[in-house]
């Protein structure tokens, strides 16, 4: 009989990968954390509807990339493609907005997309995100890109720039969008592909983030939104460009920076990796305010991103030199039947003091467990046999030196 074979775009994530995804959890947990954010855990599934009215019934996401089927009563489900969408169902469900001025989540999980699966990209993949809601000032904005620069530079990720650009707002984005169509509309559309032709008249500025080398050629001259703010968009993303300035943070303005959900407004921002290909975008987000009112909550604005971890895997593995400190300080070796016991009653005293390490759990050959010492990159590798256990000492041998001591059992912790 066959065995069952996991469905393609789904990943088993095993050690070291999924070490490394702890580091990025406990990393962002950490510097999310000095900003005052705290964690917020949601559904992978929920009703359809979220996402339709959340993410924008002519993105790319929701017409051809959900997860969406039936529940047992007929209503219409989905697994999640994205987070901030079920971030804003949960804040306005425990309306936080009439328990604090300002809310800070952060998150992180799987999402599930129904796309061709590539490097860096699968069916179910991970992101960590965050969410600032209740300030509309520009401060805000710039806040959170600070924040997603320190958390790549304390992650290890250096070869990034930082896109910028600002789509402006309900009052002079209509008019953009405008001048954008009949841009579009005198273009020989034989020049683009099958689904900017859709989006032209259904989401124009889609067009412009279109990575297809024939629309990029063709919509080269086309009007910038940044030409098209108004004054009071103008104004606030002067303060954000303003703060980063004086922070020292880098970065380019990219007009073409629109991004794939229809929530966003005013400041846009992509983190882009130069190490790991053409899909190099590592973290990306930007304002959403409007979005909780559409969900069907006050008026409330709000800012954040989301950071793709296959992505800063990617990244991660591509810096020169760089690799995941997990130290183990001990393998216990058994050399006979008769300190088995002994030994498991050794590692868990060791474990309980705080180090990291494993026992055997049979008495095989010294050259094997030497060799699992090995390759579990132990610093110490403790010999107990027979003769130890009559004498109530250990022999420790030194890894990386190879210089090998007897020492008194119950003083163990002194050389481990």
């Amino acid at each position: 009989m066959a065995g069952i074979q996991r469905i393609k775009g789904f990943a088993d994530i095993f050690s070291p990968d999924s070490d490394v995804f702890s580091f990025l959890e406990n990393t962002a947990r950490r510097v999310y954390g000095s900003y005052g954010y705290e964690e917020l855990r949601i559904p992978v599934l929920e009703f359809t509807e979220l996402f339709t009215r959340g993410i924008g019934t002519e993105t790319d996401v929701v017409q051809k990339e959900m997860f969406t089927f039936p529940d047992r009563k007929g209503r219409s489900m989905t697994m999640r493609p994205e987070a901030t969408a079920g971030v804003m169902r949960a804040y306005i469900d425990a309306s936080r907005h009439a328990k604090e001025p300002v809310s800070k989540f952060f998150s992180y999980g799987p999402m599930f997309r129904y796309e061709r699966p590539q490097k860096g990209r699968m069916r179910q993949f991970h992101q960590i995100n965050c969410e600032c809601l209740g300030a509309q000032e520009p401060t805000a904005d710039a806040e959170v890109i600070l924040m997603l620069m320190l958390f790549l530079r304390e992650l290890g990720i250096k070869n990034v720039t930082l896109e910028l650009n600002s789509l402006g707002c309900r009052v002079c984005r209509p008019q953009y969008k405008e001048t954008l169509h009949a841009f579009l509309a005198a273009l020989d559309t034989e020049q683009l592909c099958e689904d900017c032709k859709r989006r032209m008249t259904t989401n124009p500025l889609r067009v412009l983030d279109c990575k297809v080398p024939g629309c990029k050629a063709a919509t080269e001259n086309a009007p910038t939104i940044l030409e098209h703010n108004c004054p009071d968009c103008q104004a606030h993303f002067a303060v954000v460009r303003g703060i980063l300035d004086a922070s020292k943070v880098p970065y380019e303005i990219n007009p073409r920076l629109v991004r794939g959900l229809d929530y966003y407004n005013r400041t846009t921002f992509e983190a882009v990796s130069h190490s790991i290909g053409a899909q190099g975008s590592i973290a990306g987000g930007g304002r959403y305010d409007g979005l909780v009112a559409d969900l069907g909550g006050p008026d409330v604005p709000g800012v954040g991103y989301a950071a793709g971890m296959e992505r800063l895997a990617l990244a991660l593995a591509a810096e020169e030199n760089w690799r995941l400190e997990e130290q183990t300080d001990f393998y216990i070796a058994v050399l006979d039947e008769s300190a088995m016991q002994q030994g498991l009653l050794l590692a868990q005293t060791l474990r309980e003091a705080g180090r990291r390490g494993e026992v055997a759990f049979a008495a095989k050959s010294l050259k094997s467990q030497m060799r699992q010492a090995s390759k579990i990159g132990a610093r110490k590798c403790l010999l107990l046999g027979g003769n130890e256990m009559a004498m109530k000492v250990v022999a420790v041998k030194d890894m990386e030196s190879g210089d090998q001591v007897s020492a008194p059992m119950a003083n163990i912790l002194d050389f481990v």
